[in-house]
């Protein structure tokens, strides 16, 4: 059944090929997205044992982010038939099937206990999304996919040496050379220090590329800005997440080794909190409202590395906060690609008064800015003070109020760009638009924002058990 989760969506990509209607073409991905949450949720309550080798396994941590990623892409997955509804004047093929493959790459990210076939799985979703992102044909949207592939390739590049490095440290213990996690972990205090420490300096900088930790998030902005919603949904939530599992599995590593787990604690609360800084400096009066959001990303993928740096309690706080920052983002994605449909520009200047216009796009994206920026009910509070006063009980008084100046100050740079988009009356000049809101273009987002409530409210038992056991693998005493 695991192999299903990478199988299926190939099959799906493969009939979007063959499917000559534009029109028809979108329904494959609500189809496949369906049967592959259907499959998740079958795996997370019945989980299959190790595959002979133990190449495949789908273990705690693997479980979180396959949650995340296959509910996230059935959301976007039934968006994208409204979305691409209105884009019917160029072919969406290369995007639907491009979707599809990343879906399965992403699957094997999850599941893999290869470090090798991580990175492969991990290098095909760079590869896949690529396309997607140029999807407006223009030359902002061309600039931002060759600077995406290029950071992103020399973050992966420099993640393979890291494995290389890691590959030669077992040789230089006089152990089978091996990339296989188990074996890693088992070994790992009798691994060479010198090559152990610079394979996690590389791993680090290469996935942290790949994660979008500043100062190697230049690739950003422009992606995000320039792509689709429905894909920059999937960048902020999905691929993020699966570089971040990346780097998880450098942690398990790390951890086992014990001399290695301080540097590379410190390493990730330091690019944490440069991220955060980053963030609350260009969010700052930021006129594009779908920059904002790459900023947004930046930030929040500093509070993951804070969260996992800090370790002890904060690491339920980071994978909470991974489900959670996931899902915002693609509330707040999906409802901006509304905006700037409706609009026809995604500038300050232009997009005044969404709530009168679109009053469901903007109040969606309303929301989402309020939950994103850690207010209550909604659930990333609940992760983000987590983190918080992880710190604080740790003793790591400095990171603690570095953590909450800096989303003080974010939260003061997003309100100055949402709410004058959100407030007031639309330009007298705009001129009239086809699109409105429907039911397929509002209706996923709606969807997420509850379930963002819900988990702010009241977390269901299955995800805190879940959460806790992830919590326990990466050092944490259930």
């Amino acid at each position: 059944m695991l192999y299903a989760l990478v199988l299926l969506p190939l099959v799906g990509a493969l009939c979007a090929w063959i499917v000559p209607d534009n029109r028809l073409r979108p329904i494959t991905l609500p189809a496949v997205a369906t049967v592959h949450l259907a499959l998740t949720a079958l795996l997370l309550v019945n989980t299959p044992p190790p595959s002979p080798g133990g190449w495949i396994w789908l273990d705690p941590l693997g479980k979180v982010v396959l949650l995340c990623i296959s509910l996230l892409f059935t959301v976007c997955a039934f968006y994208a038939v409204g979305y691409l509804s209105y884009r019917q004047e160029r072919s969406n093929r290369v995007l639907c099937m491009g979707l599809l493959v990343c879906l399965s790459a992403m699957g094997l990210v999850t599941m893999t206990q290869h470090l090798g076939l991580l990175w492969v799985a991990l290098e095909t979703t760079t590869v896949s999304m690529a396309p997607l992102i140029y999807f407006n044909r223009n030359a902002r949207s061309i600039e931002a996919t060759w600077k995406y592939l290029l950071l992103c390739s020399v973050g992966i590049g420099l993640a393979l040496l890291g494995l290389l490095f890691l590959a030669y440290s077992t040789y230089v213990a006089h152990r089978d050379a091996t990339l296989l996690l188990g074996p890693l972990m088992l070994s790992a205090r009798e691994l060479n220090p010198g090559w152990l420490h610079a394979a996690a300096i590389f791993l680090l900088v290469g996935y942290g590329s790949k994660m979008g930790l500043a100062p190697l998030h230049a690739w950003k902005p422009d992606a995000y800005g320039e792509a689709p919603g429905l894909v920059g949904a999937l960048l902020a939530g999905g691929l993020v997440n699966c570089a971040f599992l990346s780097i998880l599995r450098v942690y398990q590593i790390c951890l086992a080794s014990g001399s290695e787990l301080a540097f590379f604690q410190d390493a990730l609360v330091g690019m944490g909190l440069i991220s955060m800084a980053f963030a609350a400096v260009f969010m700052a009066h930021q006129a594009d409202f779908k920059r904002m959001l790459a900023y947004s990303s930046v930030e929040h993928v500093g509070i993951l590395a804070i969260g996992l740096g800090l370790g002890k309690g904060a690491l339920y706080g980071a994978l909470f906060h991974l489900l959670n920052n996931g899902l915002t983002k693609g509330v707040l994605f999906l409802s901006s690609g509304n905006i700037h449909r409706s609009y026809g520009n995604k500038t300050t200047d232009v997009v005044k008064g969404a709530l009168t216009r679109l009053p469901w796009s903007g109040g969606l994206f309303l929301a989402g800015f309020i939950a994103i920026t850690g207010s209550p009910p909604f659930s990333p509070f609940i992760s983000e003070y987590t983190i918080v006063s992880s710190a604080f009980i740790e003793g790591r008084h400095p990171v603690g109020w570095l953590f909450l100046l800096f989303l003080v100050i974010v939260f003061i740079g997003m309100a100055l760009t949402v709410l004058p988009m959100v407030m007031g009356a639309p330009p007298a000049d705009l001129e009239p638009s086809a699109y409105e809101d429907r039911l397929l273009t509002v209706g996923p987002p709606l969807f997420m924002m509850a379930i963002i409530l819900w988990l702010g409210i009241w977390p269901p038992a299955f995800l805190v058990s879940l959460l806790t056991e992830g919590a326990a693998m990466l050092g944490v005493q259930p």
